[in-house]
């Protein structure tokens, strides 16, 4: 497995209420600056990459540098080359600009296609919008868009959810990643008197929104990711399958060369580097606890051999099979979680693993 290329893009117009990345307001100059230091670094390290992914903040915002740097990358045949999107920043020049630069796959943050619901969560765009940049984007011939939808917003019905679920099929999309809304510190949101639903609401808003996408023909792959056959995405299955990939950017993470380090976040010195710092968060990452709760994400859980590498089949097979048939599910390959046990999944990975 080739190693992944990550970006950080950290601007945006405004900052979502409940949004906790790192990120900066946009400005024309110093997302200039910004630019020129990606390409130092990615040309710092001399990687080869199969998959690139552009994330933010709102990477869309910096259109016009993203050839360039991806120019600078030594990068595969047919990699899979994504760049995250606000559906209002999609212009038919813009989608036609990504697609000449190599950009193969578009990650849209609609979040939701009721006007009320964006509204509440400081979306700056419309419905309307998002159907404009679909077009736009098959327009240019990116066929391989992934859309974001929230689940778990204070008086979300399964009307709301399968309303917008429907629309994304119809639209086009080959992959829908369906989030359930946590209040984070620090964020305008945690500082607001706001009425989530209950857990076991938000759990059968979970379970409906999943069965609701898999009759509409997306395989859950993940926790909180759905794909039509074929459209997974490649980039974050090397995260969940413990690939090596190296972040580039401020705030930036990575697991490469057998380490996983950190850029601080701080636009300044990235920019003036001449190569980004990087703070190693573990020298010896891939043990058992690691693997084993990564791997446990996906629907394809961890096979008896996998957990052989470690030591561990006998464990994994004794503590599985100590939790409920509803929850866990073992087979003669392995252990997976069913989707009952996803929506209460640390407890049930904390269980198989310790």
């Amino acid at each position: 497995m080739r190693t992944g290329l990550y970006i950080h893009i950290p601007f945006c117009l405004s900052k979502c209420p409940y949004c906790d990345f790192y990120s900066v307001r946009y400005s024309r100059t110093r997302a200039e600056g910004y630019a020129a230091a990606v390409i130092r670094n990615i040309r710092h390290y001399g990687e080869k990459y199969d998959t690139v992914y552009f994330g933010g903040g709102t990477p869309i915002l910096l259109y016009e540098h993203i050839g360039d740097i991806l120019r600078a990358a030594d990068i595969a045949e047919n990699s899979e080359t994504t760049v995250e999107a606000n559906p209002c920043a999609v212009t038919p020049e813009i989608a036609a600009r990504l697609a000449e630069a190599g950009v193969n796959r578009v990650s849209l943050g609609v979040q939701s296609m009721n006007a009320g619901e964006l509204s509440f969560l400081g979306r700056r765009h419309t419905p309307a919008q998002v159907r404009a940049a679909f077009a736009s984007l098959k327009a240019a011939g990116i066929e391989n868009i992934s859309a974001d939808m929230m689940i778990g917003l204070p008086g979300q019905s399964e009307t709301d959810i399968s309303g917008t679920a429907l629309t994304l099929a119809e639209l086009g999309a080959r992959h829908i990643s369906a989030y359930i809304l946590k209040i984070e510190e620090n964020t305008p949101f945690a500082r607001q008197d706001i009425a989530l639903p209950d857990d076991d609401r938000t759990a059968d808003l979970y379970l409906y929104t999943a069965r609701e996408l898999e009759r509409l023909g997306f395989a859950q792959y993940e926790i909180s990711n759905f794909a039509l056959t074929g459209y997974e995405c490649r980039h974050n299955l090397k995260y969940w399958r413990c690939g090596e990939y190296l972040g580039i950017g401020a705030a930036a993470h990575s697991y490469y060369k057998g380490k996983r380090f950190r850029v601080p976040p701080d636009i300044g010195a990235f920019t003036a580097a001449g190569a980004q710092d990087t703070v190693v968060t573990d020298e010896d990452p891939g043990g058992w606890e690691e693997f084993a709760m990564l791997k446990l994400r996906l629907t394809e859980g961890i096979t008896f051999d996998e957990a052989a590498r470690f030591g561990k089949t006998e464990e994994l097979r004794k503590n599985a099979a100590g939790l409920p048939r509803n929850l866990v599910s073992i087979t003669e390959r392995g252990v997976n979680l069913t989707l009952e046990g996803f929506p209460v999944s640390n407890a049930v990975i904390g269980r198989i693993i310790y």
